[in-house]
């Protein structure tokens, strides 16, 4: 019996060190928001443009696209209404799609090729290399010096090119990248929780790194490289899922520089459907961990400022906050019921101060990004909210994303479905494709179950402990619970309606 209550002792150390150690993680993570926060705001000023009248540079806009009927139409349309000499503008739509999908994409190439706009639908025999096989593919067909990229969901403004293409008046400007739009943003609670980080992401976290000189990236579309760049960074590769994270570290590490303008807005869907977010998220998180693990060497033995070195590690690595989460939420239980050190009031008083420290600079990282995208009111409380039990909801799945990316292969890139939402969409309205069936990503039956399970159990887990007088983890366990509930019971509709289908 002595030996069992010593290895219970023993056990239940090991466990404080551990939880101690991932609260340490988490705090870092979140305290990495701080100098974003106390760097105040900035806005790129209008330039002037720096090519003689009448001849402005090439333009490659590339399209890639697979499987995305409801939405390459409006893209086309959009694209070529660029306001863009027709000779200095060349269109391709890389298109990786089936046969049905395929078709309406040539289509709307058809119609605007009718118009004047020099444009291709490009097709591979094989769609090797996602979309970073594509776009290389593409740059082989074109030699303009500057490359546009939209994803199918976004619809950039008539003026895009006119406003960005200043930008590149340095001769050392590599990549000029715009700010992200929401057409749906008020679909739904989902949506709505997406456009919170995003704003925050854009508004905040790209003029901070700009400003300060440190690593910042392509967002994958809405931006213009200078081609240049792309072929000095070794081009595109598809041995990330995010080939866009990967090129950007790649551009930055030879020299280029990399502008932010969020006054150029280009409008885009956010995935309405849970099964569609957990997949982008997914990718996302898994891409960025395979990008640390390919340059983390070469960004440490850079001829570069520590700081700026540092921040990259913690810039690449920030998804392992979603395994540290989940694994400190398993630690409460042994640690909760171990000995007590200290009276109930300090305990309650340190567990509050802990969390405080771990959440409020990302609670005021996000209302801060919402500040500045002009929204207020009650509101912002509710969507801030949200995102954060968005953020608690994903950890299970973002956990597994995050292990993925440290080990084994590249993995198979799995598109965002887009749906073709209705801009602006009054209350109410059904966001369906315009003249498109409904189209679900229909996630594995199982999907959603784990969130769920662990959603019980740290609910009980915070049930117990209060009733045991140990209530310092209770408001961290039920925050969590609530996130995984929501993550699981919409991913559980997702896999059942898609069944039905």
């Amino acid at each position: 019996m002595t030996a069992l209550l010593e290895a219970i002792a023993i056990a239940q150390g090991l466990a404080a060190v551990l939880y101690t150690v991932c609260q340490a993680g988490l705090l870092l993570y979140a305290s990495h928001r701080w100098p974003m926060l106390l760097a105040g705001s900035h806005s790129a000023p209008a330039l002037p443009a720096w090519w003689p009248a009448g001849q402005e540079p090439r333009v490659l806009v590339q399209l890639p696209v697979r499987d995305e009927p409801a939405v390459v139409a409006r893209l086309v349309q959009a694209v070529a209404a660029l306001d863009w000499p027709y000779d200095r503008l060349h269109v391709q739509l890389l298109d990786d799609s089936g046969a049905g999908a395929a078709e309406v994409g040539a289509h709307a190439v058809a119609t605007a090729r009718a118009r004047g706009i020099a444009i291709e639908h490009v097709q591979r025999a094989h769609a090797h290399g996602f979309k970073a096989g594509a776009l290389a593919h593409g740059l082989e067909l074109c030699d303009a010096e500057f490359v546009a990229v939209f994803d199918a969901d976004f619809v950039p403004p008539s003026d895009f090119l006119r406003r960005m293409m200043p930008h590149f008046a340095a001769p050392g400007v590599g990549l000029a990248q715009a700010r992200w739009g929401h057409l749906n943003r008020d679909a739904n609670a989902l949506t709505r929780a997406q456009a919170v980080m995003l704003d925050a992401h854009l508004l905040i976290e790209h003029p901070w790194r700009q400003r300060t000189g440190r690593f910042f990236n392509f967002n994958g579309t809405a931006g213009i490289w200078r081609r240049a760049a792309i072929a000095a960074a070794g081009g595109w590769s598809h041995d990330t899922l995010t080939e866009d994270l990967d090129l950007s570290y790649r551009a930055q590490l030879a020299g280029w520089r990399f502008v932010f303008d969020p006054t150029v807005v280009v409008p885009a869907e956010l995935p309405a459907e849970m099964s569609a977010f957990r997949s982008q998220q997914y990718r996302w998180a898994k891409g960025a961990l395979q990008t640390a693990r390919k340059l983390l060497p070469h960004i440490l033995g850079a001829t570069l400022p520590w700081r700026v070195r540092a921040e990259a590690v913690v810039h690449l690595t920030a998804n392992a906050g979603y395994p540290l989460l989940l694994v400190l939420a398993l630690l409460l239980a042994p640690v909760l019921f171990a000995a007590r050190t200290l009276p109930l009031p300090w305990l309650v008083a340190l567990q509050l101060a802990v969390v405080a420290g771990g959440t409020l600079p990302i609670v005021l990282f996000l209302a801060h990004g919402q500040h500045l995208a002009g929204r207020r009111g009650f509101a912002v409380v509710a969507d801030v909210g949200a995102a954060l039990l968005l953020y608690a909801g994903l950890s299970w799945h973002l956990a597994g994303a995050v292990v993925a990316g440290l080990r084994g292969p590249t993995g198979e890139f799995v598109r965002t479905p887009k749906s073709g939402m209705l801009e602006q969409p009054s209350r109410g309205d059904r966001f369906a494709p315009r003249n498109q069936p409904a189209r679900r990503l229909g996630p594995p039956r199982a999907a959603g179950a784990a969130e769920l399970a662990l959603a019980i159990g740290f609910t009980l887990l915070a049930v117990v402990a209060v009733a045991g007088g140990r209530p310092a983890g209770a408001p961290f366990l039920f925050a969590l619970a609530g996130g995984l509930t929501w993550v699981g019971v919409a991913t559980r509709t997702c896999a059942s309606d898609a069944a039905a289908s």
